[in-house]
């Protein structure tokens, strides 16, 4: 008895279609607007209409929960009720919240499972192809990009920490794990984007306000990085350290010629486009090269002594060094002898010359200096001479000189002869 009670409040329970009588216990369409008007959803979606309802009234959805939208196939068997509690809760929380998302859902769906069904029907299922179209307007652009965008690793990614000690680190204030200092270059640069948030509602002006927020904000962390790159390039935080004990443990570096400290100066303006280590490597090359060629022109020079190995060069070069060493000794000999010599030394250029030997000791020097034969200086001498004492006589007399004797030789002699007596200064 108690079976068949239980079997009739079953019975009364169901809910039937008043238009085909099909049962719609676990959903039906109720009529808003008519009493005891509920149809099943095949006779909702035809349009039935049955005594007084009218199919455009307002209409109220009764699910008993146990209703699937993607039909008994679906995996994961999502209820409708679930279904829209996932709906209500994407909007909500917000796409990625999945957390949040199943919790609101309830207890007997993970967060996995929330992201996958989501994912799986809403997005990649025919629901999603047919609303989300293939190119969406003003689609946020994705800045994180490994190609380079403004906000791309190669900008925002860290250097290699400072090979620096712990105190060093505190003197500095760097954080060698993030590669940041407590003090940064623009230290409010944050403050341009740290209030900044998108709303739906933003108009166009806002929008391109807070758009250049953003571009002034990248623009100084690219400066930030460049102050770090030129510190890192040009060793100036171990400089500013005073790091002198790193410079005593490394070889001492080969003396800088002054030839090459002139270059240097020459190609400053180079600087800025180099870093101090490939500065250096440079002029390392340049001297490279300049002991390469200096060899190649020693080889060329034994190639051409017909010396054909290098064991020959050590011969070649002691018997060369001998020869150097007795010339050097030969030319002090001479110049010790030229010294013991006196003024015989000095007018060797004119002593075997005919007339030498009637020339005073200062004539010597005279002709030796304007580079005269004794003969010639003679010959100008008398002539000049003969015509002094012909104008003190009263006589006309036209002087007639060499031609070799220039104006130059003409007045360095006149000067001294008259220095000498021989001829007056008003003659002169």
């Amino acid at each position: 008895m108690e079976g068949r009670g239980e079997g009739k409040m079953a019975e009364l329970g169901k809910k039937y279609c008043v238009y085909c009588l099909a049962e719609v216990t676990s959903l039906r369409f109720r009529c808003t607007e008519c009493a005891d008007i509920e149809l099943c959803p095949e006779c909702f979606s035809a349009g039935a209409e049955i005594g007084p309802h009218r199919r455009w009234h307002g209409y109220q959805l009764v699910d008993g929960g146990r209703f699937t939208l993607w039909g008994a196939e679906a995996e994961g068997g999502w209820s409708s009720r679930e279904e829209q509690l996932l709906l209500d809760a994407i909007e909500q929380f917000g796409f990625g919240n999945w957390e949040d998302m199943a919790a609101h859902v309830g207890a007997s769906r993970t967060p996995q499972e929330v992201m996958e069904h989501y994912v799986s029907m809403y997005i990649h299922g025919n629901l999603g192809k047919a609303c989300i179209p293939d190119i969406i307007p003003n689609r946020v652009t994705d800045h994180t990009c490994p190609s380079g965008g403004p906000l791309s690793p190669s900008l925002t990614m860290p250097l290699p920490p400072l090979d620096i000690s712990v105190a060093e680190q505190q003197q500095l204030g760097y954080m060698p794990l993030r590669d940041d200092y407590e003090i940064e270059y623009d230290q409010d640069a944050e403050t341009l984007i740290s209030g900044l948030s998108v709303n739906y509602d933003d108009d166009d002006v806002e929008i391109e306000l807070k758009r250049a927020h953003v571009d002034m904000y990248v623009r100084k962390l690219k400066e930030r990085q460049r102050r770090k790159n030129i510190a890192r390039d040009y060793n100036l935080v171990p400089a500013f350290l005073g790091k002198d004990r790193k410079d005593k443990e490394k070889p001492s570096k080969r003396k800088i010629t002054k030839d090459e400290k002139e270059l240097r100066l020459k190609l400053r303006s180079l600087y800025q486009f180099m870093s101090c280590k490939e500065f250096d490597d440079f002029f390392e090359n340049l001297h490279k090269e300049k002991v390469l060629r200096t060899k190649i022109r020693e080889l060329q020079r034994y190639r051409r002594n017909g010396i054909t190995k290098m064991e020959e060069s050590a011969e070649y070069e002691a018997a060369r060094h001998k020869r150097e060493k007795r010339k050097e000794n030969k030319n002090i000999t001479t110049a010790k002898r030229g010294k013991e010599d006196g003024k015989d030394g000095e007018f060797a250029a004119i002593e075997n010359l005919p007339g030498f030997e009637l020339l005073s000791d200062r004539e010597k020097v005279l002709c030796s200096s304007i580079n005269l034969s004794p003969a010639r200086y003679v010959t100008v001498k008398t002539i000049i001479i003969k015509d002094h004492l012909q104008k003190r006589q009263g006589i006309p007399s036209k002087s007639r000189l060499p031609s070799y004797l220039d104006k130059v030789l003409k007045k360095r002699i006149l000067n001294f002869l008259t220095e000498s007596g021989w001829i007056s200064r008003d003659a002169s």
